[in-house]
């Protein structure tokens, strides 16, 4: 029978970081709904997964979708503006999300942030991340909030499109002097960290971070060994990195690092202090993965939109 005790509501249960946490839940008896603009992958699980639109522009309706359900996980945001998606729009749309959640009588909501959301940022990103955060806080639902840096795994898109340069290029430009640092987290513990909150009852905030620091560069060149690759670093501004991965996004149809998050990763945004909640050391999971690793391009576009960018649908 499903009850409000057993039942989770996950946002985007066939996206990259959903589809490990809605195996976990499935796993340890979750009865499992999801919220997703891909209705279309619900094979996915076989059917274990009831499958709802968003519904931002119907609010009776997603009211109804989350009623009976205990707990929300809210992976929902908008990685780039693009088209009607912009981050403004994000921080309306979730806040209906948390307002619905109430009105249906869910408990908790755990919710995935950013490291170093922070409303006085200068990033619109970080800004529209912190703002979340404070509806969060400020609902009556009890709350955990995990703030991720960068998330590696099979079929990532940093991790992997970073193996893919070395392998196709005998240059590497890496922006300003590469020495910024960043702490990856294995999306399997990032899973975990997800579905171990939705047990729980206590308010909480968490860094999402792995046992590994690296510098950029660092990172560049672990996994340039880890493919068997010889990479030479070329350190080049900001902007001439940018425009150069924008020339190579428009050949393979993708965005590949925006000035947000160029600006961010070079302001150490993604290397947060503190302990570790994640426990798969990078360089243990290249050395174990580094022969299948960046031999495709992984494009963020095609994973969301289904097609090239350049085609323009939004």
């Amino acid at each position: 029978m499903e009850t409000a005790a057993n039942t989770v509501v996950i946002t985007g249960a066939f996206s990259y970081t959903g589809k490990y946490a809605t195996r976990l839940l499935l796993g340890r008896g979750y009865r499992m709904r999801t919220l997703t603009f891909h209705p279309e992958r619900q094979a996915m699980f076989d059917g274990q997964v009831g499958v709802f639109a968003y519904n931002f522009d119907n609010h009776d309706e997603m009211v109804e979708s989350l009623r009976g359900a205990s707990t929300l996980i809210n992976t929902y945001w908008v990685r780039f503006p693009r088209g009607n998606a912009t981050f403004e729009g994000a921080v309306r749309n979730t806040g209906a999300l948390i307002d619905a959640a109430e009105r249906a009588g869910v408990k908790r909501i755990v919710h995935v942030s950013i490291a170093n959301a922070s409303r006085e940022s200068r990033l619109g990103y970080y800004r529209g991340k912190a703002e979340v955060e404070r509806m969060i806080r400020d609902s009556g639902l009890s709350y955990a909030i995990l703030r991720p840096t960068v998330i590696f795994g099979a079929d990532d898109i940093l991790i992997n499109n970073i193996a893919w340069f070395v392998r196709s290029f005998p240059l590497f430009g890496a922006p300003g002097d590469g020495r910024y640092r960043i702490r990856p987290i294995y999306v399997e513990d990032m899973a975990s960290l997800l579905v171990d909150a939705a047990g729980k009852s206590a308010n909480e905030t968490t860094d999402a971070v792995g046992p590994e620091t690296f510098t950029f560069e660092e990172l560049v060149k672990e996994i340039a060994r880890a493919v068997g690759k010889s990479v030479k670093l070329v350190y080049v501004p900001a902007t001439v990195a940018h425009i150069a991965t924008r020339l190579v996004g428009a050949f393979v149809g993708d965005v590949i690092l925006t000035r947000e998050e160029y600006v961010g990763l070079m302001d150490g945004l993604l290397a947060p202090e503190g302990p570790s909640s994640g426990k798969t050391r990078l360089t243990e999971w290249l050395a174990e993965n580094g022969q299948t690793i960046g031999r495709r391009y992984s494009s963020e576009v095609a994973r969301h939109y289904g097609q090239r960018a350049g085609r323009g649908q939004n």
